[in-house]
């Protein structure tokens, strides 16, 4: 993914270490895209609420609202939000938590840059590849649900004027 294209990129850091939040907002500045911080689970929800984000980046262990308790509450707002889970407390058991509650991907604290880079990248092309396979949802449905009216309109005027 060539990021110097996605200036309209929106992504959500969600993390209650000040420091790590805002050092990866940095990060994903510098890529090109446009990122902010939340400092918690709570402050992240709210954000993700009032933003128009293609990613959420979110740390797992926080208090008041923890990250797999976070990727619940966006994805039931959003069905297509992409979310990533990071830990410094990485385990299998979270990894797979992670995962079978809906996140793109996890990520192990620390990481490498250029891993979180290739991640970031796929996460944001599918989420790209959703909101396209919503828009032909919709054409499907405008089609199924056209089509008919427009055979029942042929028949009536075919009667009106046969």
């Amino acid at each position: 993914m060539n990021f110097s294209q996605k200036k309209d990129v929106r992504i959500l850091v969600v993390d209650d270490e000040r420091e790590a939040a805002d050092t990866l907002v940095e990060y994903l500045s510098e890529l090109g895209c446009r990122a902010t911080a939340a400092y918690g689970g709570r402050e992240g929800l709210s954000a993700f609420e009032e933003g128009d984000f293609q990613l959420v980046i979110t740390d797992l262990v926080m208090p008041e609202m923890d990250g797999l308790e976070l990727l619940e509450a966006i994805t039931r707002l959003d069905s297509r939000a992409v979310v990533i889970v990071m830990t410094g407390y990485g385990t299998v058991e979270s990894a797979v938590a992670a995962i079978k509650k809906g996140a793109y991907d996890f990520i192990s604290k620390p990481f490498k840059v250029d891993e979180l880079k290739i991640i970031v990248g796929r996460a944001l092309e599918r989420h790209a590849i959703r909101r396209q396979l919503g828009i032909f949802r919709g054409l499907t449905l405008a089609l199924l649900i056209s089509v008919p009216v427009w055979l029942v309109l042929g028949i009536v005027l075919a009667w009106m004027w046969g």
